[in-house]
């Protein structure tokens, strides 16, 4: 996650009166997006969630 100004790639959308911009071609290879806020006794902050697959086991950069 990062602060940056929106591009001509990126697509904007507002939910819950927070407004949110994303790359187009992200956005389609993980969407739904779950953005949540918690607060816990290691602290507070945003968590994200979606269905990206992230690889992990044999074919990605490990040495399995």
């Amino acid at each position: 996650m990062a602060l940056d100004e929106p591009q001509e790639t990126d697509m904007t959308y507002t939910d819950h009166d927070v407004t949110f911009t994303i790359e187009k071609d992200l956005f389609e290879k993980v969407k739904p997006i779950r953005v949540d806020f918690v607060e816990s006794v290691e602290g507070s902050g945003f968590t994200l969630a979606s269905k990206l697959d992230t690889g992990g086991g044999c074919g990605s950069s490990c040495d399995c």
